[in-house]
């Protein structure tokens, strides 16, 4: 992970310290575009949870509504531990899916920051969703 990479990191880690709510705002995202661009965000829960939107697409409808499709460099999203975790650390997390999904139709080369064996480590979206669904090669 470069010197970039980990700042991404921090600023996630920096907007879910600030805006953490137990049940509510529990994920923070920091995304750099390919501009050099940092939009951050945190996720938004709901009482029904299918109205729940993941810090990933909040920090992405952000570029999209400063910048327009500047195109995902890299993104990393956090959580923070919930009071009692016997981990207390904001740890580095992987997109769920709709967010893999996501991050792949804005950016087919987007770089995204993960957990690893040995800590957080970068990969392509596109290894985080082997034989993705496209109208192209589906009749």
């Amino acid at each position: 992970m470069t010197k970039d990479d980990l700042a991404l990191v921090a600023a996630a880690t920096e907007a879910i310290r600030e805006r953490y709510r137990e049940d509510w705002q529990e994920v923070g995202a920091a995304l750099r575009t390919r501009t050099g661009k940092r939009y951050v965000g945190v996720n938004l829960d709901a009482y029904l949870g299918r109205m729940a939107v993941c810090a990933e697409a909040v920090a992405l409808g952000q570029v999209i509504t400063h910048l327009g499709e500047a195109g995902i460099d890299t993104i990393v999203a956090v959580r923070h531990p919930k009071p009692g975790d016997a981990n207390r650390e904001i740890r580095v997390v992987s997109p769920c899916g709709a967010c893999r999904e996501l991050i792949f139709d804005y950016d087919r080369e987007a770089r995204v920051i993960v957990p690893g064996p040995n800590g957080p480590e970068v990969v392509a979206i596109g290894d985080l969703l082997p034989n993705k669904y496209s109208r192209e090669n589906n009749p």
